[in-house]
């Protein structure tokens, strides 16, 4: 039989079937690609198709954005009102209110330092300094005495500004303490390392509600008479020394996962142990452990809301307080939902800011 010739032209112009490319393409892979997943995904249409668009009347078509409570109970959508009547002090407690510029001008610089962050190509000397310089500032616009600012006592700081101080400087200072603790768990010498172990199972072995009941009831009873430490500092100690204790495990399976001719390498080059880990190590294992890392930290961000139950004023607490007027009694789900979605804003930038990490390092390679 003669074969037949086809020419270039034919073939280069030939594209594939319309069923495989575009959306139709991208649907049959991804949701019809089987039976099990074709009625998988008509079921979970369904579902989307009886809960979103009546969820869409309740929040937005049906709802009330403005008014008293009275005007609320007499609409069949929800009262966002709760919110746009009360968001000052839902947001700053009971930080005086003709100050309140002041925490939004606190969180706006760490926003701003945040976002400014983001990008490894930022990373240097200059921006490491600049952190300790910003942190004080927000701290000494927060509290006054300079400037001509009014004192401002941390006992009104409340509402997001707590919220943001607690899991900021928590978080800040847990990760490296939980590095220090993973290293002297893997430390040849047998009194850091025992030390270690004792303090890291110890506080693992317990709920943060009973760290923060410690340092809130039982350590003032060890106080000499007359001393006292801030509640909100105790707090905040009970959160870095519960969250460090999570984060040296992650850290010490990073190093465990470090092959032993790294470790002989460094030592081959005459590196003494803080250059090899400092060089070697650390940055392979750290870079290794990012996902659990970030899991620990979001937890620890939403663990800060625990911090009601020994009476500080967070960003939880303040809706609680509001909820409590009679005029606004009944609806939680609204204010409740707009709190929700702050935290869900945290926890989504940090998990973001994960991947976009990953993916410069190239942590897959």
């Amino acid at each position: 039989m003669k074969p037949v010739s086809v020419p270039i032209e034919t073939i280069e112009d030939a594209k594939p079937p319309a069923s495989s490319i575009g959306v139709t393409g991208w649907a049959r892979k991804n949701l019809f690609s089987s039976t099990f997943n074709s009625v998988l995904t008509l079921l979970i249409a369904f579902g989307l198709l009886r809960t979103i668009p009546p969820f869409i009347k309740w929040a937005f078509f049906d709802a009330v954005w403005s008014g008293g409570g009275e005007t609320c109970k007499s609409a069949a959508g929800a009262c966002w009102a709760v919110i746009t009547n009360n968001v000052r002090f839902i947001l700053f407690g009971f930080f005086p209110y003709n100050q309140q510029w002041r925490p939004v001008l606190a969180i706006s610089l760490l926003v701003v330092f945040i976002l400014y962050s983001r990008s490894r190509k930022r990373w240097n000397r200059y921006l490491l300094v600049a952190w300790p310089i910003g942190l004080a500032t927000m701290g000494l616009v927060m509290r006054g005495g300079v400037f001509g600012l009014p004192v401002v006592e941390t006992e009104k700081w409340s509402g997001i500004s707590l919220t943001l101080l607690l899991s900021i400087f928590g978080l800040s200072a847990a990760y490296p303490l939980g590095v220090i603790l993973a290293l002297g768990r893997r430390s040849k010498m047998p009194a850091i390392k025992n030390l270690s172990v004792i303090y890291i199972e110890l506080i693992r072995g317990v709920p943060l509600i009973s760290m923060l009941f410690m340092a809130s009831v039982m350590l003032p009873l060890f106080l000499p008479e007359g001393i006292t430490i801030n509640k909100i500092l105790r707090a905040q100690v009970a959160i870095i020394l519960f969250t460090a204790a999570y984060i040296a495990e992650v850290v010490r399976g990073g190093l465990q996962a470090i092959p032993r001719g790294q470790y002989e390498a460094a030592e081959a080059l005459g590196l003494n142990y803080y250059m090899k880990m400092r060089l070697i190590v650390l940055p392979q294992a750290l870079k290794t452990v990012i996902p659990p890392t970030v899991s620990i930290l979001i937890s620890a961000f939403k663990d800060t809301s625990l911090v009601v139950i020994i009476g500080l004023f967070d960003l939880l607490r303040t809706t609680h307080v509001t909820l409590s007027n009679p005029e606004w009694m009944g609806f939680s789900n609204e204010a409740y939902l707009f709190t929700a979605m702050i935290y869900f804003v945290g926890c989504f930038f940090m998990s973001d800011f994960s991947r976009r990490l990953e993916r410069d390092l190239k942590t897959e390679r």
